[in-house]
């Protein structure tokens, strides 16, 4: 049975939100007003999931999440609405610790129920069987343990270290596929990376489009690397970051004699935008190693197929490993179709990156 604490000052959305989950057979509900309310009723309902709306009265969303993820740590999903504020904060709480988010339907919830109630379900589900990383947060809840407060600060860039006989080779492309839990991964793959990492980063991030500009502008304001949204057709450039518009695929392209990336329409992939078309679409324009592809958390298994035969052409490929993914679906199905050169935890995936791509600039190594 997964027990579920809905969290919302609306009492028709409470009412809505209940009677979606409360109809599958596994799942058990309970309802809190504001976050003051839901913190009180944590070690009482003792919830598997918390689905948690942002704007409340006493204790809004993010400050309840703060105290849930230092108190007492539980997979949350966050409901935001499509706002550029909303999601600007739903990216903040996905920060703090939030494993996922659900847009809250514009207009008059209870008339898209329909649509967006299976949406919740598998949100809801997804995330009971996220796994928390046993670091989150780690020194703060000790913290709170015996009192005082902590702070934390951005990583700095990283030096790799000088292993030979990696494979690729010459300028190329770095293609990037990550969903649930993406963010928090996004910030700790491109924060150590230098603004003189000689080759573009192009991310397949599953997202909205009213997401992924601001996801774009927080990662670019974190990052040392130039992070844009790819809106339009971009030339492909040393230093720079492209992360593909939601609802749609973002794909690599040759224009005038250069390869470019630019915003595709959605094609026949179940996932938006599609880590699988992203290499593919790499693959028809670069040498296999001249590419090198990552695979982060992430339900399902958008991108395996595509970077397990990159690997087998003789691409290099790094799995995300399954110790610090929220979800290990996607990386997991890359490692078990043998797909995957390095698994490794996030935080070691950008030191892999810049001794793949030193060697490949490096003339002695081609």
């Amino acid at each position: 049975m997964i027990k579920v604490l809905v969290v919302d000052d609306s009492a028709l959305v409470r009412k809505l939100f209940g009677r979606v989950l409360s109809g599958e057979p596994d799942i058990q509900v309970s309802f809190a007003r504001n976050g003051r309310d839901a913190l009180a009723q944590m070690g009482e309902f003792m919830p598997d999931v918390v689905t948690l709306d942002i704007n409340m009265p006493e204790m809004d969303g993010l400050i309840c999440l703060d105290r849930i993820m230092v108190e007492r740590p539980c997979p949350v999903v966050m409901v935001s609405s499509h706002s550029r504020e909303g999601a600007e904060i739903t990216l903040e709480a996905l920060r703090l610790g939030a494993v996922d988010f659900v847009s809250k339907p514009d207009g008059a919830v209870s008339l898209h129920m329909e649509v967006f109630g299976p949406e919740l379900v598998a949100k809801v589900r997804n995330a009971a069987n996220a796994k928390l990383k046993a670091s989150l947060r780690l020194r703060e809840r000790v913290r709170h343990r015996i009192g005082g407060t902590i702070s934390s600060s951005r990583g700095k860039a990283i030096e790799p270290p000088d292993v030979a006989g990696e494979r690729a080779v010459g300028n190329g492309v770095v293609v990037v596929g990550t969903s649930t839990g993406g963010p928090p991964a996004l910030e700790a793959l491109l924060s150590p990376l230098p603004e003189t990492f000689p080759w573009p980063i192009v991310i397949a991030q599953h997202m909205p489009a009213s997401f992924t500009g601001p996801l774009a502008r927080r990662l670019d304001r974190l990052c040392d690397l130039n992070v844009i949204e790819v809106d339009r057709s971009l030339p492909l450039a040393q230093g720079r970051v492209y992360l593909g518009r939601g609802n749609g695929d973002v794909v690599i392209s040759r224009r005038g004699g250069g390869e470019v990336v630019e915003p595709a329409s959605a094609a026949d992939y179940p996932w938006r935008p599609s880590a699988d078309r992203l290499v593919r679409s790499a693959m028809a324009h670069f040498s296999p190693r001249q590419i090198v592809g990552v695979l982060m958390t992430g339900m399902g298994n958008d991108g395996a197929g595509a970077m397990a035969s990159l690997r087998a052409l003789g691409g290099s490929t790094i799995a995300e490993a399954e110790e610090t993914a929220v979800v290990w679906g996607m990386p997991g199905e890359l490692v078990r179709s043998g797909g995957a050169s390095w698994v490794l935890p996030v935080q070691k995936i950008a030191a892999k990156l810049q001794q793949l791509v030193r060697h490949a600039a490096d003339p002695k190594h081609a």
